[in-house]
């Protein structure tokens, strides 16, 4: 009890001489947000950044081999017969260390040419920006389908005729790139899917020829399917397919 009524004691004085401190110790806190004018251009510029901000990984996945990847690992999931594992979290985690490893040259021209200048002060934002989205806009335009390209020109009057090259509006190469990278994961899951198809043919057949009818097909063919990915070293194979499709 002597001990708190000391330390109250000092507490108090040292907020006693703090109050009573003349004008060179206090400190004058103050933040100028500018005039009216000033103020109101700097929210809407706060607003619009972080507006951008937090669009930018889903902008940034869109223009990515990420969705391919995504697609055909999460086909493979399906076509194997297991609902949840492996989780989703984990697919999605290597789909992007995947992207990651595919995409790192484009990142790195990206940041050496429009980023790092930006940072550095030596660019300013707009011409930063081109720099830097150039190298996906060539990224995108090597992986369009040309057909889906020309389908998409001639749905709006000002791209009809639009050649396709990475000099292309953005409004029409995302999509464009985004439709041929789906129609592309297709095509691979449907090689991915023939032969877990064939096991769960071969299994039905020999469960009908048992008479055992009772028993679903799906639970007696998983664990073939398993040994068969297993003993294939499936991870490893589709993966080095999907790397090798992008080189």
């Amino acid at each position: 009890m002597r001990a708190w009524m000391t330390g109250l004691s000092w507490l108090l004085a040292g907020v006693f001489w703090i109050a009573s401190g003349d004008a060179g110790l206090s400190q004058d806190i103050s933040i100028s947000l500018g005039d009216d004018g000033s103020l109101a251009t700097r929210t809407i510029q706060i607003f619009v950044l972080v507006t951008v901000l937090s669009l930018v990984p889903g902008l940034a996945i869109m223009i990515t081999c990420f969705p391919f990847i995504v697609t055909v690992l999460s086909i493979l999931r399906q076509a194997i017969g297991l609902q949840q594992s492996p989780p989703n979290m984990l697919i999605i985690s290597l789909a992007l260390f995947l992207t990651y490893f595919i995409m790192e040259p484009v990142f790195m021209e990206a940041w050496i040419k429009g980023a790092q200048p930006f940072s550095e002060g030596r660019m300013d934002i707009e011409p930063a920006f081109t720099a830097a989205i150039e190298p996906f806009r060539i990224f995108m335009a090597n992986r369009i389908d040309p057909d889906t390209f020309t389908h998409l020109a001639t749905l709006r009057e000002e791209t009809v005729g639009v050649d396709l090259s990475n000099s292309s509006p953005l409004s029409l190469l995302v999509p464009s790139f985004l439709l041929s990278e789906v129609e592309r994961a297709f095509q691979i899951g449907f090689l991915v899917f023939l032969p877990f198809l064939i096991i769960d043919l071969v299994v039905a057949a020999i469960l009908m020829s048992m008479g055992m009818m009772m028993v679903p097909p799906a639970i007696v063919s998983l664990p073939f399917k398993l040994a068969f990915f297993v003993v294939a070293d499936g991870w490893t194979l589709i993966s080095g397919a999907l790397v090798r499709s992008y080189f």
